[in-house]
Parts: structure tokens; C-alpha cells; sequence
């Protein structure tokens, strides 16, 4: 059962933002912030109930000869559709994760296996790459490593555009590779993976960094000939001591690699924080879905098969080149079905 008081106090709460924002009090980004957030779940809140006004309706009306005949056509299209309303109401009610909207960061490094995985994580860069475009999202790379090969070292890319993160999270962790090398003479399938973070975008109000927790070291163009002489440092580096942590940036602009970098920095830091919480908060329950480990092997790619596998909900499709080509959309919204599955259990 849906608990009737805690519908009534989300109704109070919408009604209560949208009077304040009628009257341009407060913070008003803030409160169309929540305001745009209760807004669908107060919808499907509404929808529910007259669902259930409309079924007390027709059953009023099996007393009544002259509509018993309407109410027993439409008290099976409404017995219908209340428990599919109930369970998208469920749903709307699940704890929302505030990072979920936010833009994230992206970074792919290659594991176990050498160039071939260098050249996979370059592979997986362009995966997301074209899922970033095919939704219409801003996707920068900045920063970047890359092999003589066109393999990719390390990158960083920033997304940008409406519930990045929420689409994203749950392609963190190892991502395993099964096929021929193109260094490979032999013709011999090979193993071998990369590891992705996503990380949710921080806000300055989450994470206020000391100035005096930073080293920050400045590197000037290198190059032959005269012509970088008199050029001003670039690339920037920024150590942040009291975690260790180490980002940099090597755009023409000093300026601006001050930015990203701090901007990286922050993610970060907002990252370490957001694993401490959940870990306190989960340390008695791991979800299906899996915590966000790095180091857990999430999915495989078959190439002499054409099978992608996601083994934390035992997901296997048989179109590999659509998903290179950036076709996530049945894996992710498999993955966030079975999350809310998680949920709902929970709270059952």
C-alpha cells in the first residue's frame, strides 16, 4: 500500500514551491529546482488517484440499472490500468539520487593487455562518444594520452546535457575485451579490458578546497627551434595533498587548464566523498547492480561472437557493432530497471 499522508505532504510541498515561485521569493533557482523535480511524481500521484475515484465511480454505478451496463464495460479497463499506475507511482516515489541530473566525467584507462587494451579503451571512448551524440549531449574531451598506435593511454571527457550522470553510473567499473589483435599475426583471440569511472559533475557547493591543500606546478611548451622560446607555461598540474590526488591539463590557455583541472579536481574529491557515504550507508547490502567498483568486471565484449554481456544482470545481446557504434539505450535501461527492482524490494 501507498501511504496516503506521505502523498499528501509531496502535494503540500509542490504547492508550497510553486506559491514561492509566484511570488519570487527565496532561491529561486533552488526552488525550481525542486519544483521541476516533485513535478512528475505529483503528476503520477494525480493520475493514481483518479484512477481510483473513477473505479469507486463505476462501482457506485453497478447499483444504478440505467449504467450498470457502462460501469461493467469500463471497471475492467480501469482494474487494468491501477496497478500499472501504482507501480509507475512506486517507482516516481523511489529515493532520488541528487547527482543524477548532473553532467559527469568520463575517464578510460586500459588494464591487463597491453596495446590491445589501449586500442579497446580508444574503442570505448568512441562508444560513448556517439551515445553522447545521439542524445543530444555536449561531449569534450580534456585530457588525453594517446599510443603510437591510436590507442588511448588515458582520457577524460567531460558530458554535458539532461541526467548525464543517471544514464552513465553504472558504466564504471572493468570493461573486458575478447578478440583478434589488429598486433596480432597469429589470428589468436586475446583477453584483455579497460577500466571506466563516471563521475557526477560537483557543484562549488559541494567540495571547498583549502588553497593551501593545493601544489600547483606550471610546465612550459617544449619543442625544437626558436618558436616556443618565448612562449608562456601551459599545461598545469595540480596536486591536491592531503589525498594524493593528481590531475592535469595541457590546453594553449593557461587560464582555462586551471579551470578544467580544478573543475576535475572537484569531481574528484565529490566522488571520494559520495563512495564514503553510500559505503556507510551500504555496508550490510550490496546491490545487484554493483557498488561502482573499478575493479569489478561488469561487462564483455565478444567480437568473433558479436555478443556483448553484461554479467551483473546476466544481459547478452547478440548486436555488438550497434553498441560499439554507441547503441546503449536496452543495456542502460535494463540496468536501471533492475536498480529500481533493487529499491523497491528494499522498501517492500
Amino acid at each position: 500500500m501507498i501511504p496516503e499522508d506521505r502523498l499528501r505532504q509531496i502535494q503540500d510541498r509542490f504547492e508550497y514551491l510553486e506559491a514561492q515561485m509566484a511570488e519570487g521569493g527565496g532561491d529561486i533557482a533552488k526552488l525550481a529546482k525542486e519544483y521541476a523535480g516533485l513535478k512528475p511524481v505529483v503528476e503520477q500521484i494525480a493520475e493514481w488517484q483518479k484512477l481510483q475515484s473513477d473505479m469507486a465511480e463505476a462501482e457506485a454505478m453497478l447499483d444504478d440499472p440505467d449504467m450498470a451496463e457502462l460501469a461493467e464495460e469500463e471497471l475492467p479497463i480501469l482494474r487494468k490500468r491501477l496497478p500499472e499506475a501504482e507501480k509507475a507511482l512506486q517507482l516516481a516515489l523511489l529515493p532520488r539520487d541528487e547527482a543524477d541530473t548532473r553532467p559527469a566525467m568520463i575517464e578510460i584507462r586500459p588494464g591487463t593487455g597491453g596495446e590491445e587494451a589501449a586500442l579497446f579503451a580508444g574503442d570505448l571512448l568512441r562508444m560513448y562518444q556517439r551515445y553522447a551524440e545521439g542524445r543530444g549531449w555536449g561531449f569534450e574531451i580534456i585530457e588525453e594520452q594517446s599510443t603510437e598506435l591510436g590507442g588511448v593511454k588515458e582520457v577524460v571527457a567531460h558530458v554535458k546535457g539532461d541526467n548525464v550522470f543517471a544514464r552513465l553510473k553504472f558504466e564504471s567499473g572493468v570493461h573486458r575485451v575478447q578478440r583478434v589483435p589488429t598486433t596480432e599475426s597469429g589470428g589468436r583471440i586475446h583477453t584483455s579490458a579497460a577500466t571506466v569511472a563516471v563521475l557526477p559533475e560537483a557543484e562549488d557547493v559541494d567540495i571547498r578546497i583549502d588553497a593551501n591543500d593545493l601544489r600547483i606546478d606550471t610546465m612550459r611548451s617544449s619543442g625544437a627551434g626558436g618558436q616556443h622560446v618565448n612562449t608562456t607555461d601551459s599545461a598545469v598540474r595540480i596536486t591536491h595533498l592531503p589525498t594524493g590526488i593528481v590531475v592535469t591539463s595541457s590546453e594553449k590557455s593557461q587560464h582555462r587548464n586551471r579551470e578544467i583541472a580544478m573543475q576535475v579536481l572537484k569531481t574528484r574529491l565529490y566522488d571520494l566523498e559520495r563512495q564514503r557515504v553510500d559505503s556507510e550507508r551500504s555496508e550490510s547490502r550490496k546491490s545487484q547492480v554493483g557498488s561502482g567498483d573499478r575493479s569489478e568486471r561488469i561487462r564483455t565484449y565478444n567480437f568473433p561472437q558479436g555478443r556483448m554481456t553484461d554479467h551483473r544482470i546476466n544481459l547478452t545481446l547478440y548486436k555488438l557493432d550497434q553498441v560499439m557504434s554507441g547503441d546503449l539505450d536496452e543495456i542502460i535501461d535494463a540496468l536501471t530497471a533492475d536498480a529500481q527492482a533493487t529499491q523497491l524490494a528494499e522498501m517492500a
